[in-house]
């Protein structure tokens, strides 16, 4: 769908942050990246997404292992860039998606979110929940969260190689499902990371917490850092029907992709 077809009707908001405010909350957030239009990202909307520079773990399957680094200074997006885009795309999409990298890792996260939210866009956020305060204090800005969730919570540390991990992943998931905001679990599967009971474990956990819906996705090769999970073979299916009849006597409502 291109977007001159995606005209949106709705009113904007009346009280927008002027560019002093926004370039100010810029300097703060490398942006490494945007997609300037998307439909698979934010459901049901027709939305932008903002990759946010910098994450503190290392999971051994990720594909933007290129936004990990904090930057020194200044952004691969440049402010004007950025201020151009949300003003150019006011009234023709529906949202913003903060992604990453982790979009939480950035103390500022929360009046960005404020600052696009007064120009009339919805917002998601894309997140891995490692840090839960700050999650907590964008969650209730947000129309819609989607959170990977690595492994079992007492495994988590295989996949990110960050001790504690799963603690705090978990304790975020729980403020997620606190919250009421719309959400997504979702795992990554990778035969090597995550075996068949490791995944029916974590499953159970996930329901134990209220989780209702869950989503397995297959791994992407793009963008893995990790030499030996690019080489290995994948299975034809992201799991075994076998195993998805088993996931799904937990979860009815499961969904998986590749």
């Amino acid at each position: 769908m291109s977007e001159n077809t995606s005209k949106n009707p709705r009113a904007r908001a009346t009280a927008e942050p002027g560019d002093p405010e926004l370039r100010a909350i810029l300097s703060e957030i490398p942006v490494g990246g945007i997609t300037p239009f998307t439909t698979i990202d934010f459901p049901g909307r027709l939305a932008g997404v903002f990759y946010l520079q910098g994450c503190s773990w290392r999971c051994r399957y990720c594909y933007n292992s290129e936004l990990w680094p904090f930057p020194p200074g200044g952004n691969r997006i440049s402010a004007d860039k950025i201020l151009s885009y949300l003003k150019s795309r006011q009234g023709r999409l529906d949202g913003i998606v903060f992604s990453g990298g982790e979009p939480t890792a950035h103390a500022g996260l929360t009046r960005w979110v404020k600052a696009v939210k007064s120009m009339g866009y919805q917002v998601a956020l894309h997140t891995n929940g490692m840090y839960p305060d700050r999650l907590g204090e964008v969650l209730p800005l947000c129309d819609w969260v989607g959170i990977d969730i690595k492994a079992p919570f007492d495994q988590y540390a295989n996949v990110t190689m960050r001790e504690g991990s799963g603690a705090v992943a978990k304790a975020s998931l729980r403020r997620i499902l606190s919250s009421h905001v719309p959400y997504e679990c979702r795992t990554t599967v990778h035969p090597d990371l995550l075996k068949n009971e490791s995944l029916l474990q974590l499953a159970t956990e996930l329901h134990d917490l209220g989780v209702r819906e869950f989503h397995v996705q297959g791994f992407r090769q793009e963008g893995c850092p990790d030499p030996e999970l690019r080489a290995s073979s994948q299975p034809g299916a992201v799991i075994s029907a076998d195993l998805q009849d088993r996931l799904k006597a937990i979860f009815p409502k499961l969904q998986v992709r590749g």
